[in-house]
């Protein structure tokens, strides 16, 4: 039942969105051949997302032994493997698009956390070719990695607000007022985001950081409300954690840069289409006054 809802999802997204964004598109001058694709757009969306539910760890696999066995019936113009893999490129401006109608709505109460997503092992990082001009090294609370970082925010129940991706080496707080621009509220945060200088800008934006201190820091007066959700926290981390071992968000197979944003993006998408997401449960109607 999940296909024929994500297909149909994706298909009326694609409708609206495809027709518009085409528009907007610049014209370089020269004539191009339009020629038809054995699959639309909102066909590659549907099974690259399924495949982060499927429980295969291989896309290959998926693909091969799933898709072309068991869904040739549904999906007639079915190409190769590689075939799909060169159209999954032309998905990924539909596909973030699609993500970004599915973000949830700010309520007052937002996380903020970064993951590191490695694109190789620390001792194959001077003969790593494929992300050798977009990747960068830095240091996460488990050790050196080598890649990127998925920057997001989620809010109480689960949902994903905003997301975005950068070099491994940016610093965890410069994509902060981006990821909190449709914020309202508190915004709560490890460690790793003290800074006057954010805190003052999302101010000015009615947001208010709130995050844990430091062991060398003079311990600050809270509300005992946000110091209860500030030890809440994790739920940010539990998302993190289904992410990358329910989801195949990192993994060290990719062989380009589309199809590396095309596997992120997807595994996003995936996740809001998750039953039973990581929640507070503040939303219960004997809770309800505390959130006012």
């Amino acid at each position: 039942m999940i296909l024929h809802q994500l297909f149909c999802d994706t298909d009326d997204f694609c409708q609206d969105f495809l027709p518009e964004w085409k528009q907007t598109q610049l014209q370089t001058g020269t004539r191009k051949r339009n020629r038809s694709k054995c699959l639309c757009e909102s066909e590659i969306m549907t099974i690259v997302v399924y495949f982060q539910m499927s429980g295969y760890r291989t896309f290959k696999h998926f693909y091969l032994k799933h898709v072309l066995v068991h869904w040739q019936p549904m999906f007639p113009g079915l190409p190769s493997y590689n075939r799909f893999v060169e159209l999954m490129a032309e998905a990924l401006n539909p596909l973030t698009a699609f993500m970004q109608s599915r973000c949830g709505k700010s309520e007052g109460i937002a996380f903020v956390d970064s993951t590191a997503l490695c694109v190789c092992k620390n001792i194959r990082i001077p003969r790593h070719k494929t992300f050798a001009d977009q990747a960068g090294r830095s240091k996460s609370s488990t050790g050196w990695f080598y890649g990127f970082k998925r920057h997001f925010t989620v809010n109480d129940c689960g949902d994903m607000l905003s997301f975005c991706l950068t070099r491994g080496n940016v610093d965890d707080r410069t994509p902060v007022p981006y990821l909190a621009k449709d914020l309202i509220g508190k915004l709560f945060g490890d460690r790793g985001y003290i800074s006057k200088k954010l805190t003052e800008l999302l101010a000015t934006q009615d947001v208010e950081l709130i995050t844990t201190l430091k062991k060398n820091m003079k311990p600050r007066v809270l509300a005992a409300f946000d110091k209860l959700i500030l030890r809440k926290r994790s739920i940010i981390e539990t998302i993190n954690d289904q992410l990358k071992n329910i989801f195949s968000l990192e993994h060290s197979r990719h062989r380009s840069l589309i199809n590396f944003l095309v596997n992120a993006i997807a595994a996003l998408v995936a996740y809001s289409y998750q039953p039973k997401k990581p929640s507070l449960n503040l939303r219960q109607p004997d809770l309800l006054p505390l959130l006012s």
